[in-house]
């Protein structure tokens, strides 16, 4: 498969970490040690799940070798849609005119975005598409409970857009290498360790010990997986893009590897956790620094639980 071009909206309002100590007694500095954060990005008025991504779309489409009006297959990868019928796939479809294609929605918490790279995949492997878009939109904070002490703090709001073909379109697409995702609901808390119950309590992670530990070790995983399959190792690789979840969590994978930080690129700084967008995202953020010939892992873990790899070749 061969990546076009990316695209992003990132919401102009930032959350800063003096929020929560009026709101649940959390201290800045708290906060930062634990996390990583300092702020997180947050839709306005007028904004949510459906602006942010046909804004990612628009950005996209602009260094599109081709038509859109020429996509075959969309895909809306997202656990915070705002309408679970009319997902986000239809609504791009009809914006931008995208007549011929078939449109599906997807979710599988933060892992989001690599099975719907997975599933575009399939639709290519059978014959039954050639153009894809994937756009993911995470809309967090209409659904986080920002009076959790636990996870309240964790959350931003974001979108990417990937458009990818079948064939190399242009000298500028990217490669991707290989694709892996693989389902963990048998492991330690499974699906009660992150959830989304929206007439309960919002987004809630009550078990966060367990999915700290069983994130650092399947997003290793991960990239040993798509890394392998391209007779390669981890430490070949010119950057890493973890998920975006806890900025401890990726100076531990760091670690683990014995890989310098220097190769991790991160955005949870200023944005928190941007859900299944975060490490597409930060591919787009940083897609102009990259260098042809050059490797970039990325490996994201999700609640149910689920983890999901893919390898690009810039």
């Amino acid at each position: 498969m061969y990546l076009n071009t990316t695209g992003h909206y990132i919401p102009e309002e930032r959350v800063p970490n003096e929020r929560f100590l009026e709101l649940n007694g959390l201290t800045d500095e708290w906060i930062l040690q634990r996390t990583g954060i300092r702020t997180r990005s947050k839709a306005g008025n007028g904004e949510g799940h459906n602006s942010m991504g046909l804004a990612a779309i628009n950005a996209a489409k602009a260094n599109l070798p081709y038509n859109i009006e020429d996509v075959d297959l969309i895909v809306s990868a997202s656990y915070s849609p705002y309408d679970t019928v009319a997902t986000l796939a239809h609504i791009a479809q009809r914006e931008f005119n995208m007549t011929n294609a078939k449109a599906v929605y997807c979710s599988s918490a933060c892992s989001s975005f690599v099975n719907g790279l997975e599933i575009i995949e399939g639709y290519f492997a059978m014959g039954k598409a050639t153009k894809a878009l994937l756009v993911c939109s995470e809309h967090n904070t209409y659904y986080a409970n920002e009076t959790d002490k636990i996870c309240g703090h964790l959350w931003g709001d974001a979108a990417v857009a990937f458009f990818i073909s079948k064939d190399r379109m242009s000298e500028n697409d990217h490669i991707i290498k290989s694709v892996y995702t693989h389902g963990l609901g048998h492991i330690g808390k499974g699906p009660e360790g992150v959830r989304l119950r929206p007439h309960e309590d919002g987004i809630a992670m009550p078990f966060g010990k367990d999915v700290f530990m069983h994130a650092c070790k399947n997003i290793i995983n991960g990239l040993n997986e798509v890394t392998k399959e391209n007779n390669m190792k981890v430490e070949d690789l010119d950057y890493i893009i973890c998920h975006q979840a806890n900025m401890r969590i990726v100076a531990n994978v760091a670690h683990s590897l014995g890989m310098d930080f220097s190769h991790f690129l991160n955005n949870i700084e200023e944005l928190g956790n941007t859900g299944s967008a975060s490490s597409a995202l930060v591919f787009s953020q940083n897609e102009h620094i990259f260098k042809k010939g050059q490797h970039v892992g990325l490996s994201v873990f999700g609640g149910g639980y689920s983890v999901g790899a893919f390898l690009v070749e810039i």
